[in-house]
């Protein structure tokens, strides 16, 4: 399940982030890659333990939280906190798979299984050229480049890459979820639950039959797949 969110971070956040990412010390992203993965990346990252990564990522999961499609889609449990990267001249990263298991920062070695996956683009589609995130799922493949602010979730499991940048940079945000539910089709089939509840709300109010059931349908379906 691939799902496109608009307007995570406001155009006045999406400044305020590029004006401190602009400041800050870069280093090369293979520092933060598996063995398979460090042979195909090629950008820079801010490291995750600067007062930089700490903030930023810290504004993103309060955005998250007030965000209810990203928890319809995602329904965390636990998230990391998020990382930052660029894609300069000629940067990408080849296909691969993310690792299924992340240590989480500043918890003693704490660790998650990573889920879902998430990028937000801090770059607007007219200042670069290439850079698209490349998603490959069983429904086929999907290339993502989206507005700044805007952000895109799909399964950590699938194969997926970022084609090289030809003009410009590419700036983001990138971070991992532990889903309560850890199947992508039984997430899909509650996402899509929810969105017709939401749409059955507006129709026909709170309290009609038809609402009440999708609802308690939908909680008991959590309740039988929920890992907590």
């Amino acid at each position: 399940m691939l799902i496109q969110i608009p307007d995570v971070l406001s155009a006045g956040e999406v400044m305020a982030f590029r004006e401190a990412l602009e400041r800050a010390a870069w280093a090369d992203g293979r520092d933060t890659a598996g063995d398979q993965a460090a042979t195909v990346k090629n950008n820079l990252q801010i490291p995750p333990d600067s007062a930089v990564a700490r903030d930023l990522g810290e504004h993103i999961l309060h955005a998250l939280a007030r965000n209810p499609t990203y928890t319809s889609a995602a329904l965390p449990l636990r998230v990391l906190p998020p990382m930052f990267n660029r894609y300069d001249l000629g940067m990408t990263f080849g296909a691969h798979t993310d690792n299924a298991i992340r240590t989480i920062p500043g918890s003693g070695g704490m660790r998650m299984r990573a889920d879902v996956s998430t990028t937000i683009f801090l770059t607007a589609p007219e200042e670069y050229d290439g850079g698209e995130l490349v998603v490959e799922d069983t429904y086929g493949t999907h290339s993502v480049k989206l507005p700044a602010g805007h952000m895109v979730v799909y399964p950590s499991s699938s194969l997926h890459r970022v084609n090289p940048v030809t003009r410009g940079s590419r700036w983001g945000s990138f971070f991992w979820a532990q889903s309560m539910v850890r199947d992508d089709g039984r997430r899909a089939m509650l996402y899509d639950l929810d969105m017709a509840i939401r749409q059955a709300r507006a129709a026909m109010g709170d309290e009609a039959p038809a609402v009440l059931g999708l609802v308690s349908h939908y909680h008991n379906l959590l309740r039988m797949w929920a890992e907590l």
